[in-house]
């Protein structure tokens, strides 16, 4: 009889874990429907030609696809350098990122130091500062050293965040100090504990704070709007602006614009991909 009841209460434990399975992955793939289907549009869209573009009522449906468009975009504005100013933007960035973040977390982590604490809590302090604020001294600063509509401009305000040093300092936090003591018994320096030990064990941080780095700084707007005046150093945020005003809102041209600009943060994301997922799995197993 007690067996009887216990597996009845199994059964009913088991189908209420299935039945919460079910509706969580159904709600989260009826949220993922609703995101994808701008995407979808955007990249349907940019295969129409005009005639259809503008033909009412919309539809999904793309009569005779066609290139025009993307073709446009390349002859019309000079795509292809402002693809190059994102990429080295972007890319100068998150290697920085990577490289500075990584040695301020191992610091903060693995070496005690004189207000190691303090400073610690200055930079969480900074997270909460609206970025809007820094634009105004930001602009001074760049502006006196002559590094309006420059790469420098672009770049150096960037190149280390306080969210990337908290971020690899929770993770390097639980590497072994016993791992570390033992490579400097062996007579490793500091740099050389940090490049061979620290940095391959902290790949998932790392793979985890390039893509966020870089899909911030491909999408960032407001500040090279701000310090680029100069056309050849616009970036691909700025070229798409200008697409959708300066030639009469051709959304044709200006969604195949975005389709193009989407393709390197999505090749980002699916190259480091299994580094997210496992740090996010180790976080999680870590709590």
């Amino acid at each position: 009889m007690n067996k009887n009841i216990k597996d009845h209460t199994m059964y009913l434990a088991e189908l209420k874990r299935k039945n919460f399975t079910f509706w969580v992955y159904l709600t989260l793939s009826i949220g993922a429907f609703f995101m994808l289907v701008p995407f979808v549009w955007m990249l349907i869209t940019s295969f129409k030609p005009r005639a259809e573009v503008l033909g009412y009522p919309p539809t999904f449906m793309v009569h005779h696809p066609t290139w025009e468009s993307f073709i446009d975009l390349f002859r019309i504005v000079p795509m292809k350098r402002y693809i190059l100013n994102s990429l080295i933007v972007a890319g100068a960035v998150t290697v920085s990122n990577v490289f500075l973040c990584s040695m301020a977390g191992y610091a903060f982590a693995k070496h005690d130091f004189w207000g190691k604490e303090k400073i610690f809590l200055v930079l969480l302090g900074s997270l909460m500062i609206p970025w809007q604020v820094n634009i105004i001294p930001g602009f001074i600063i760049v502006k006196k050293l002559g590094w309006l509509s420059s790469y420098q401009g672009l770049i150096v305000p960037a190149m280390a965040s306080a969210f990337g040093i908290f971020l690899m300092r929770q993770f390097i936090r639980n590497i072994p100090d016993d791992l570390l003591d033992s490579a400097r018994i062996d007579g490793c320096g500091e740099f050389h504990i940090y490049w061979r030990i620290v940095l391959p064990l902290c790949r998932p941080a790392l793979a985890t704070l390039a893509t966020f780095v870089f899909i911030q700084q491909w999408n960032n707007f407001v500040w090279p709007l701000i310090i680029i005046h100069d056309s050849p150093m616009r970036t691909v945020p700025l070229a798409l602006s200008v697409l959708n005003g300066q030639f009469d809102t051709r959304f044709g041209i200006l969604l195949a614009g975005a389709t193009v600009s989407i393709v390197p943060m999505l090749l980002m994301f699916l190259f480091f991909q299994k580094q997210i997922i496992k740090s996010f799995a180790f976080e999680g197993l870590k709590g």
